[in-house]
């Protein structure tokens, strides 16, 4: 739709404002209108503004699984069921429509973008964390490839806290002008996991954030332990930490 369109290029603006966008990689052309999956990494919930950003750079127009509260708000909801994006309402018993909306979706040509990590990622070190099965389940449902999308730097726009804390952010960000990366992968190859063989969701979900991690490797190569920027706002949860295969 265009106002998915216009919110892009608004998007590209409000990025523009608060950091130094930089985009690598590539979606390849005959990916680029679907159908497609983009999983990428969840840092900040300055990140869809990232990512629609970058996304329009590549001439991509991605359909976002996004979480049920977005689409509770007055104005915001009716915007984001107009352009096409899908709910997903975590913790209750609808969540498995979003899934069957998003493979519906794909199936028909869409570019989809999920989090493979399912929240903003909690581990220690700021790495894609153990992810959940949905994207694995949505590719072996849809046939889609999928494109690992690496993003760092978005954490130093906005905290973990937002809205709570926004305002100083934000202006701290326009002051400062972070260097936000953006990288687009090659396709993961999931080919050699038979959808129907036990625990082939679970290999497939490590598959994808194995490739989502070497992704972001090249975006951080002077934080690979940890990111200098400390976002006293973000906890910090072990117990999802992946272990690369």
């Amino acid at each position: 739709p265009r106002l998915w369109r216009a919110a892009q290029l608004a998007a590209r603006l409000v990025v523009a404002a608060t950091a130094r966008l930089h985009v690598t990689g590539d979606v390849p052309d005959t990916l680029r209108r679907g159908p497609l999956i983009l999983a990428a990494n969840h840092i900040s919930p300055f990140d869809p503004i990232v990512l629609a950003a970058a996304c329009h750079t590549r001439g991509v127009a991605p359909r976002i699984m996004a979480t049920g509260g977005l689409f509770r708000a007055p104005l915001l909801g009716t915007a984001m069921r107009h352009c096409g994006h899908i709910r997903v309402d975590r913790g209750t018993a609808g969540v498995a429509q979003a899934l069957t909306d998003a493979a519906t979706a794909v199936t028909a040509g869409s570019v989809v973008l999920v989090y493979p990590e399912g929240r903003i990622g909690l581990d220690p070190g700021m790495w894609p964390e153990r992810g959940k099965t949905g994207t694995a389940r949505l590719a072996f449902a849809s046939g889609a490839p999928v494109v690992p999308v690496a993003q760092w730097g978005s954490h130093e726009v906005l905290p973990y806290s937002a809205p709570q804390g926004m305002l100083p952010a934000l202006l701290r960000a326009f002051v400062r002008r972070p260097t936000v990366r953006v990288h687009f992968g090659p396709p993961v190859d999931v080919t050699g996991v038979q959808p129907a063989g036990a625990g082939a969701a679970r290999r497939a979900t490590d598959l994808i954030v194995d490739a989502l991690t070497d992704t972001l490797v090249p975006l951080r190569p002077d934080e690979p332990d940890g990111p200098r920027h400390v976002d006293p706002s973000r906890p910090v949860d072990t117990t999802r930490m992946h272990r690369r295969r």
